[in-house]
């Protein structure tokens, strides 16, 4: 089938660059919809992403909503557990969390930015997914500068077909991204999150190279520039992304599922009333992340009724559970259970957010060490993110 795209493409370039920007001609270059033909859209409203409500929307069946899917600044979810939209019957229903995208374009256009990439630099693209920002990234610095991976077969075979179907041939090779690396590199950047970052990110960096990742579990993005020790060191930046962490499988642990069917609508251990109002923690960017950092694991849920009543929900893989329940912007009842008070926690980092009016994770100074330990400071705070050899258990 063959689409008019062209002015879609130039009016989302339009929209997501300075007209200076040399990412504006590669965006108004590259034919999004070629690596969106199919995607699976959210169609229910529910406490996370665990019902039936993922739907197919097929491309070509409708040529104008295809278009306006495609050259929308948002992301479009590819693959949701194991079953990608390529194959999928709209009968299908998928469970789980997506496990492949094409990300917004102008996330890409950020993260890519925060690389400061220069014309002769050889890249890692770290998540190939549709392989989108991919050929971005080819357009930009030319087919022989870009290297991409994906621990998905399937997701490198499709992606290195769509982009030969586009005219361009980087390298795109199936490996795991917390192992080691097909080459070396000037920069490397993940649009999966990683935590700590994978040592062989270190290895692979030539000297004076820069990663640009973000933290599984927050919405920080680290820049940081190698070291001559093996190591990094850099910043969190002050602007803000979300993707998907790594993972060895085809699809993550099912494991939350069951645990959040079991605590929906349990009765906690400790019953008690709360100070503050319900908030749906995701959307708060700074609690997420100091909440991702100094308790990680946490998965959070949250729904609104038409009737104003708010639930949250924090889950913890140790077993911990709370759920807070309240009509607008009223005291909730918070129910809590488990070797840890997850809602307690959460309170206790907004009372410092609305003393100090801020929390320290954005704009942190980083140190990575070569083993890929982080250590981010801001001030008088500072948190460790260790290698896997010293994690201590439930982290």
């Amino acid at each position: 089938m063959t689409l008019s795209w062209e002015t879609r493409a130039a009016q989302l370039a339009a929209a997501v660059t300075h007209p200076a920007s040399r990412w504006r001609p590669a965006i108004a270059a590259v034919p999004r919809h070629l690596f969106t033909p199919r995607w699976w859209a959210w169609a229910a409203p529910g406490p996370g992403l665990w019902h039936d409500a993922w739907e197919l929307r097929d491309g070509p069946a409708g040529p104008a909503a295809w278009l306006d899917a495609a050259y929308a600044d948002r992301s479009l979810i590819t693959q949701v557990g194991p079953l990608h939209a390529d194959y999928a019957t709209p009968a299908d229903r998928p469970q789980g969390l997506p496990t492949s995208s094409a990300t917004l374009p102008g996330l890409l256009v950020q993260m890519f930015r925060h690389a400061i990439l220069s014309d002769g630099m050889d890249v890692l693209d770290v998540g190939t997914g549709s392989g989108y920002g991919t050929a971005l990234l080819c357009k930009r610095l030319g087919d022989s500068r870009v290297t991409s991976i994906d621990v998905d077969e399937y997701l490198t075979k499709a992606a290195a077909g769509r982009l030969d179907a586009a005219g361009l041939h980087p390298r795109v090779t199936t490996c795991d991204a917390t192992g080691p690396l097909p080459g070396t590199y000037d920069r490397i950047v993940s649009t999966v999150a990683v935590r700590p970052v994978p040592a062989s990110w270190l290895t692979a960096l030539r000297p004076g190279g820069r990663l640009v990742t973000t933290i599984t579990g927050t919405s920080l993005i680290i820049t940081a520039d190698k070291t001559p020790d093996g190591g990094a060191a850099g910043r969190t930046e002050w602007d803000r992304a979300g993707f998907m962490h790594t993972r060895a499988g085809p699809a993550y642990p099912t494991a939350a599922l069951e645990q959040f069917t079991a605590i929906r609508d349990a009765r906690g251990d400790e019953i008690t009333p709360g100070r503050l109002p319900v908030v749906n923690v995701n959307e708060a960017w700074e609690l997420y992340s100091t909440l991702g950092i100094t308790t990680p694991g946490i998965q959070h849920h949250y729904q609104e009724d038409q009737d104003g009543k708010r639930t949250a929900w924090m889950i913890h893989p140790d077993g911990s559970w709370a759920r807070a329940t309240a009509t607008a912007d009223q005291a909730p009842v918070i129910h809590q259970a488990g070797p840890r008070r997850l809602w307690t926690l959460l309170d206790e980092a907004r009372r410092d957010w609305l003393r100090d009016g801020s929390l320290p994770a954005y704009g942190a100074r980083v140190t990575i060490t070569a083993d890929g330990t982080i250590t981010l400071k801001r001030g008088r705070w500072t948190a460790t993110i260790p290698a896997p050899s010293q994690d201590k258990p439930g982290q």
